[in-house]
């Protein structure tokens, strides 16, 4: 579509020297799709179904933290503050700087995962390389992969990607009772209405309101096919 009003725009323009008005040119409106949301279950078994232990911190991180797949590739050792229980995250999307909450259990995981480590980095929290010992950081894919693997694992037949796991953390803090503005902050979301998309994937929220059908006083007993 996008082609082909650029096409059109520059017969106007080009062509037949006609002005172009952006404002009067009719755009067919987005399709928003919901995003798949994994329980809590299957969540825990998706991390559990991890291929290797560094998918496994992978995957426990992605979803501990909320963080997008490249955030999560350049993390630096200085990032995971452990005194206040934070994770900083530095130039994610829009070069925006915020700062997550640091698990108590996905702590004990990364030291846990340090000390298997064959060398220690200095600078980047998941280094690249067929050991984990290269001076870059993993790449996406490396993310990625962990996530495919596992759900293959696990036999979840949904698509699942790393930004699942991102949906999952912002829709089931939602459920437990944290409010909108704080996902949105937690996200590095700009626009407030960003985050109001998981309103519609809450089961806290779809549940609170009761279906009109079980006000109703029905017969209890079905109508005799004829």
């Amino acid at each position: 579509m996008t082609q082909h009003l650029a096409a059109l725009r520059f017969f106007y323009i080009k062509t037949l020297r006609k002005p172009w008005s952006i404002a009067e040119t009719p755009y067919p409106k987005k399709v928003q799709r919901l995003p798949i949301i994994l329980s809590s279950e299957e969540v825990a078994q998706l991390i559990d179904s991890a291929l290797t232990p560094f998918h496994h911190i992978l995957l426990m991180a992605l979803y501990a933290t909320g963080l997008r797949r490249a955030e999560l590739a350049r993390l630096k050792i200085t990032d995971i503050d452990s005194h206040r229980m934070i994770i900083h995250i530095q130039g994610g999307k829009g070069r925006k700087d915020r700062d997550v909450m640091l698990s108590p259990k996905l702590l004990d995981a990364l030291r846990e995962y340090w000390r298997g480590l064959r060398r220690k980095p200095k600078d980047w929290l998941f280094p690249g390389g067929r050991w984990h010992t290269a001076n870059h950081p993993i790449t996406t894919k490396v993310v990625w992969d962990a996530c495919q693997k596992a759900a293959q694992r696990a036999g979840i037949h949904k698509k699942i990607h790393p930004h699942t796991l991102r949906h999952c953390f912002a829709t089931h803090l939602l459920e437990v009772g944290a409010d909108l503005r704080t996902i949105q902050v937690l996200l590095g979301h700009r626009d407030l209405e960003e985050t109001t998309i998981y309103l519609h994937l809450s089961q806290r929220h779809l549940n609170a309101t009761a279906s009109p059908l079980d006000s109703l006083k029905l017969k209890d007993k079905l109508p005799q096919s004829t």
